[in-house]
């Protein structure tokens, strides 16, 4: 039997789609690409905006387009909260939501196409977790590290904890297990992934614990921590960051806007003085770190002016790139109630003019490394044969002309800048 895997969404999915494909080679099953016929097509969804949930429906339809005796299994986010519109997809026979979602291969006995989709969505416990599928494949070169799930903070656009449940955290142990045995497989990159992974909590543990636990697992050469929220990074984990030379000089914290007013009405829990308290301290405290963010544009309310107040704070702060995210109207949150809607046009010159000015910031920043030496992990080749990878500060970088192999770490020196690549010489 053949089983292939899609994902949708965020890194943690990512994380969790490795994990379940595992279960499944465990189970018996060979593990196929997407371009292989297969017997099950197990999709986890997401949900983060309602051009997710398009995503996945036509997904789901592209799948079944191609191979209509393939069974279907639709897992995740858009399961919990979207089971009504994906039962009227005709063709799924499985939809499983956030709770179960990691047991899907044990719900499929016998892999045979049902008239109606079976759809399972239980309630999501807060109680910490243990993953029990054994890492013993290595699907990319930088491996991702779930070590929490769920989310507490109820931002007022966000649909997340209606999807994933209140905030939970796995078994510190259980971290441990899952990292080694990524580096036995060959991960030389870990990253730390969750929903809210600065708010992890485990019998007095929290994330500080949990990066000094991993940097100190044997063979780990880095680690990365993924998008962290601005209210939950200790002072001590840049200390730590500014000193190690296996945690990675990169973070990635979500501001969404520069301006108060939007802040205060996507009930973020900080002000933009904040933020930029914190930011400023870790580009002085980390020698080279790269700062990332994400934007949202179009958030009910947001006036012109507040829009050029939230460009103008990312023209003039450390943040060395943004992620843009235009609003999406989400059922059941809080902003969904607002008639104070953003016109569809405005929304997207705002996120096009955003965009701009993230691609300069971007420039300039990987123009302070021309003549610098960085250390690259190779992950793939580009048309051209070139081997791009990341450098530890997050540098994307193309390197010419050189006889190299997935997963090498190797040092090079910045030549040039070009379509958004560092060049290495």
């Amino acid at each position: 039997m053949k089983a292939t895997f899609y994902t949708l969404g965020c890194r943690l999915n990512q994380a969790e789609t490795s994990l379940i494909a595992n279960s499944f080679a465990q189970n018996g099953y060979d593990v196929v690409g997407n371009n292989e016929k297969a017997d099950v097509c197990v999709i986890n969804s997401c949900t983060v905006t309602d051009q997710a949930d398009a995503k996945c429906r036509q997904l789901v339809r592209q799948v079944l387009r191609r191979n209509p005796e393939t069974y279907v299994a639709v897992v995740g986010c858009y399961a919990q909260i979207g089971a009504t519109a994906l039962k009227a997809i005709d063709g799924i026979d499985l939809i499983i939501g956030t709770e179960e979602k990691m047991n899907v291969a044990n719900y499929i006995t016998a892999p045979t196409k049902r008239d109606t989709p079976l759809v399972i969505r239980g309630k999501m416990t807060k109680t910490p977790f243990t993953i029990g599928v054994k890492s013993d494949f290595l699907p990319t070169t930088r491996a991702n590290l779930k070590i929490q799930d769920g989310c507490n903070f109820m931002c007022s656009f966000c649909v997340i904890p209606f999807a994933r449940g209140r905030a939970r955290s796995r078994d510190f142990a259980d971290i441990q297990r899952e990292a080694g045995e990524l580096i036995a497989f060959g991960a030389k990159e870990l990253i730390i992934t969750g929903v809210n992974i600065g708010t992890y909590s485990f019998e007095q543990k929290g994330i500080l614990e949990v990066v000094e636990m991993l940097l100190d697992v044997p063979g780990l050469e880095r680690l990365r921590i993924s998008s962290i929220e601005p209210t939950t990074i200790p002072d001590a984990l840049l200390d730590l960051m500014a000193h190690s030379e296996k945690l990675c000089s990169h973070l990635h914290i979500p501001i969404q806007s520069g301006s108060d007013s939007v802040l205060t009405g996507m009930r973020r829990l900080y002000n933009v003085d904040e933020f930029s308290e914190f930011v400023n301290r870790a580009a002085r405290k980390v020698p080279d770190i790269l700062i990332g963010t994400d934007i949202m544009v179009g958030f009910p309310g947001e006036s012109d002016a507040m829009f050029k107040e939230s460009c103008q704070y990312f023209v003039d702060s450390p943040l060395a790139y943004a992620h843009i995210f235009t609003y999406s109207e989400r059922s059941g949150t809080l902003a969904a109630r607002s008639q104070d809607k953003v016109d569809a046009r405005v929304k997207k010159e705002r996120s096009r003019y955003l965009h701009q000015i993230s691609e300069q910031k971007k420039k300039a920043f990987y123009q302070k490394f021309l003549g610098k030496q960085l250390r690259v992990l190779t992950e793939e080749t580009d048309r051209g044969g070139r081997w791009l990878g990341f450098s530890d500060n997050y540098i994307k970088v193309a390197i010419p002309g050189k006889d190299l192999q997935a997963n090498s770490l190797v040092e090079i020196t910045v030549n040039n800048i070009e379509n958004g690549l560092a060049v290495a010489a």
